[in-house]
């Protein structure tokens, strides 16, 4: 049946009346989105054509208390991947998919960064792992590798059509002077991670990707070396390729941190530690590998050298450290050289601790100066049952407080340690305290260990499973009052111990930063030294123990390495018992002796003994810093 004029008619008005709603509803929304979101939308649309690409800036230097470069930075080539290159994207898409596994074969690899690879010395994978570091901005070329052989980018080059998306870029890198010398108090910068990226602050303007201090000095300023980033904005196509710069603000460069540290008594203190080791094996000490050396300028607490043995090269870091390289870094074999020992070392500091109980002992009244002790080399004082030996197990016969120090004798620091116990007012840990030790110095660098001054509650504590051994014994302030027990100490704790002797009772808290400079190379900025603690001991008392240290340089245990030495020196030498170990070999001293300037700490792991190994390496560490000529010394010394 044929379709009436009016039904027709009827449709078309309908259709119409449709068409004019959807035209105004699409009017409405459009007037919406150009009226209403306009801004939003202009902004979402300069987004999208305009990118900002952070600039780095260039880390301020690491220079010594004389101002010459420890660390610095240095121009170099670096080869660098384009991440906009289509065929880069997309295989970095691919890796980076959370809806495929479909990542990319080693054939597609080897096909697009094989030839790259072999040419730098790398698997494609390894390239690869780079390229797509999702941690780094969109738009940043994906640096590969730095430090590229002139020869290398010269191919590079020649054959650019053979490498799309490969650049080659001038960059900067750490560069060191003096090699290894000074590495652990310098460390060594690498990429944030993310645990560091997540706890730095916002407002610093780090990004994933960025290199930073990791340890040292390095990580310790970082915010001064750091200096600030500029940016630079780009016009991008729909693509997301780079089209031109639109404007650029330059980074400003790092300041400059002076350290405390001397570079030649550096570089002896590093010499000293390594002819230690050297003389340990000479003694048929052949596990000594280790060890560490410390000096501090007695009333600044300044640190003039810090050595810790064995090191390490702060060069393997530059652009990223290799499995290999690391695994070494951190094996076991390798006695941990990224350690530094002489603030992470914690060591019996046996007879070096004497001082302390010496001094701790004429404060309490328990001894005085001229007391006479007799040593028949056996000491059962606690009961026959439970005897001690003096190291000399022939016995010292009758001997003074002072010959107590000069000689080393255990039996006199046996009797003062089993007094304090008697007192039953852990007398003798409190006036370790009071030295600083059982608690970290302080000093401005990351890493440091706290040590133990052990006393009844912490051996309660420490074996709360087993309640049989929970008791404080008269041992256990024995065993402490000559340096051994469960006392743990470190080489610089040690050092700041001996300056404290050396400084009237004083100590200052050690430091390494000196100075940080402006932009002109003026100080901006200057440590003040600051005094951690006031042992309180008489002046009497420090004389005394003053003139004991004196004996032993000159006619005691440390003669052998002192012999000859133009300058009246204050110290000690030790020998430490460790467990299933050889024993550690322990010198500490001040000197000149009536005018103190310097204290030294040296410590050799598995060295023997202190006499005669660490006893030579802190007389030509003074040695540097008095004037004196530096000797080889070979001496022989049993004491403990």
């Amino acid at each position: 049946m044929a379709t009436q004029p009016q039904d027709l008619k009827s449709r078309f008005a309908a259709l119409g009346a449709v068409v004019i709603i959807v035209l105004t509803v699409l009017l409405i929304r459009l007037w919406s989105m150009q009226v209403l979101s306009g801004d939003r939308y202009a902004a979402l649309a300069k987004n999208n054509r305009i990118r900002e690409i952070s600039l780095d800036a260039t880390r301020g230097r690491i220079l010594d208390r004389k101002g010459r470069a420890l660390v610095t930075n240095r121009a170099t080539l670096a080869v660098s991947v384009d991440p906009a290159n289509e065929k880069v994207r997309d295989l970095i898409i691919r890796a980076q998919s959370a809806d495929t596994d479909d990542d990319p074969t080693r054939a597609e690899l080897e096909e697009a960064f094989g030839a790259l690879a072999t040419m730098l010395h790398m698997t494609p994978q390894e390239v690869f792992a780079k390229v797509a570091d999702s941690k780094v901005e969109a738009l940043r070329p994906r640096v590969v590798a730095v430090d590229v052989p002139l020869d290398v980018v010269a191919q590079l080059a020649e054959r650019s059509q053979d490498f799309p998306g490969v650049r080659i870029e001038e960059t900067s890198v750490r560069e060191y002077p003096y090699g290894s010398v000074g590495a652990h108090v310098l460390g060594y910068t690498g990429e944030i991670s993310e645990a560091e990226f997540a706890a730095s602050d916002p407002t610093s303007g780090y990004e994933l990707g960025d290199i930073v201090g990791k340890a040292g000095a390095e990580a310790q300023f970082e915010s001064v070396l750091q200096g600030d980033k500029g940016r630079r904005l780009i016009e991008v196509n729909a693509s997301g390729k780079p089209q031109r710069i639109i404007d650029e603000q330059p980074p400003v460069t790092g300041r400059d941190v002076r350290l405390t540290i001397d570079i030649d008594v550096q570089k002896v203190a590093e010499e000293q530690l390594a002819a230690a080791l050297t003389e340990a094996h000479r003694q048929n000490f052949n596990k000594a590998k280790a060890g560490a050396a410390v000096v501090l300028d007695v009333t600044t607490g300044e640190v003039v050298a810090m050595a810790s043995a064995p090191s390490y090269d702060p060069q393997v870091f530059l652009g990223g450290i290799s499995e290999a390289e690391w695994k070494k870094l951190t094996d076991k074999a390798s006695e941990y050289p990224l350690n530094n020992r002489a603030i992470m070392g914690a060591y019996p500091p046996a007879s070096t601790f004497k001082v302390v109980t010496g001094l701790a002992g004429l404060d309490a009244g328990i001894t005085y100066s001229g007391k006479s002790y007799y040593c028949p080399g056996k000491w059962t004082e606690m009961g026959a049952q439970w005897p001690k030996w003096c190291w000399k197990h022939s016995g010292h016969g009758t001997i003074s407080f002072e010959g107590g120090i000069e000689e080393s004798c255990d039996t006199v620091f046996y009797e003062i340690g089993y007094q304090f116990y008697q007192r039953e007012k852990e007398e003798l840990q409190a006036y370790a305290r009071k030295f600083g030790l059982g608690s970290a110095t302080g000093i401005d660098l990351p890493g440091e260990v706290k040590g133990r001054v052990p006393d009844a509650a912490w051996k309660k504590k420490f074996n709360e499973k087993y309640p049989e051994w929970q008791t404080w014994l008269p041992g256990d302030t024995v065993n402490i009052a000559i340096g051994q027990g469960d006392l743990l100490v470190t080489p610089l704790q040690m050092a700041s111990v001996y300056a404290g002797v050396a400084n009237g009772g004083v100590v200052m808290r050690p430091h390494v930063l000196k100075d940080v400079l402006d932009s002109e190379g003026k100080v901006a900025r200057s440590y003040t030294p600051q005094e951690l603690s006031d042992v309180g001991a008489s002046s009497d008392d420090l004389g005394i123990m003053r003139r004991a240290l004196v004996r032993v340089t000159e006619t005691g245990t440390g003669a052998g390495a002192f012999r000859g030495f133009g300058v009246s020196v204050a110290g000690k030498t030790g020998t430490a018992q460790v467990a299933g170990k050889d024993d550690y070999a322990w010198f500490c001293g001040f000197a000149p002796a009536d005018k103190p300037r310097y204290a030294v700490a040296v410590v050799v792991e598995q060295g023997g003994h202190g006499g005669s190994v660490a006893g030579p390496a802190g007389r030509n560490i003074l040695a540097k810093l008095l004037g004196e000529p530096i000797k080889e010394v070979h001496t022989t010394d049993v004491s403990r």
